[in-house]
């Protein structure tokens, strides 16, 4: 039987940084945090370090001077598994209607963690800035600028360099679940490989498994490596992963789906390098 409660989100200044078509929407490494945090206090023996079968279907927008976000939560659960769906009521004239941002599932059971290889760019590979990366693929404002120095493409991946960003108050899932802001980084290299794969802008709609094996923090620096996994004229898979110089995993997306969820509105600059890849 599926529970639905409603449940109030802190609104930070921060989120204006992160917006689409001069909107700003709530990040999905926030739902991330915040669905989190709902897991852990209805199975605290949840494995809330383990993610699976995760989908951001619609954006969720943040009104101006908006200081927090009423949201509804559904809550599926068995023996198995936790299944959390963030979703927000739109009123509409005479009838509300229901809308679906992100869904989550947490496992009883920690499964085996995949192990992705810290491959470095290749000897010839396109070097793109981080300045031009948010001036114009990913236009997001400071403090989601997590990418830094160039981000290195070669033939199937890309590897770049993150700084974590601290704005201000921590969500109290970070200790356990880490920093939003080096994964959403990572994103914006996949978001940057895809557009030299594809003609079209590719934003995360989900993706297979999240395993967090140290929570990363603020005002670290941390490598990313991304993999093309496949490609189709509307999606590509990548998979990511987040490590130290010494090369520990910190944590490992399997499976990102990204898609051009603008239908086409937003391109590629025309000047961008070309990519022709072998998935792996």
């Amino acid at each position: 039987m599926t529970v639905r409660k409603t449940v109030q989100i802190q609104v930070h200044p921060w989120f204006k940084d992160h917006y689409f078509n001069g909107q700003s929407i709530f990040p999905a490494v926030e739902s991330m945090l915040v669905l989190a945090g709902i897991a852990k206090k209805i199975r605290p023996d949840i494995q809330r370090t383990v993610m699976s079968r995760a989908f951001f279907s619609k954006f969720l927008a943040i009104p101006d001077n908006a200081t927090e976000l009423s949201v509804l939560v559904d809550i599926d659960e068995n023996e198995n598994e936790l299944c959390l769906k963030l979703l927000s009521r739109i009123q509409l004239k005479k009838i509300s209607r229901i809308k679906e941002h992100a869904e989550i599932h947490f496992p009883v059971k920690t499964p085996d963690t995949p192990a992705l290889p810290q491959i470095t760019a290749a000897e010839k590979f396109v070097a793109i800035k981080a300045s031009r990366i948010y001036e114009e693929l990913v236009p997001f404002g400071e403090t989601y600028r997590s990418l830094t120095g160039v981000l290195k493409i070669s033939d199937n991946m890309a590897s770049g360099t993150l700084r974590a960003a601290k704005p201000g108050t921590q969500h109290r899932m970070e200790p356990e679940i880490g920093s939003p802001f080096p994964l959403d980084g990572a994103m914006h290299a996949a978001c940057v490989l895809g557009q030299c794969i594809a003609d079209f802008v590719p934003f995360p709609v989900g993706f297979t498994a999240r395993f967090i094996n140290k929570p990363t923090r603020a005002d670290k620096e941390y490598s990313t490596t991304v993999l093309t996994k496949s490609i189709t004229k509307d999606e590509l898979l990548f998979d990511v992963s987040i490590y130290d110089e010494a090369g520990t995993v910190y944590e490992t997306v399997k499976g990102l789906r990204m898609r051009d969820v603008s239908r086409g509105a937003v391109k590629p600059p025309g000047d961008l390098p070309r990519i022709t890849t072998s998935p792996l």
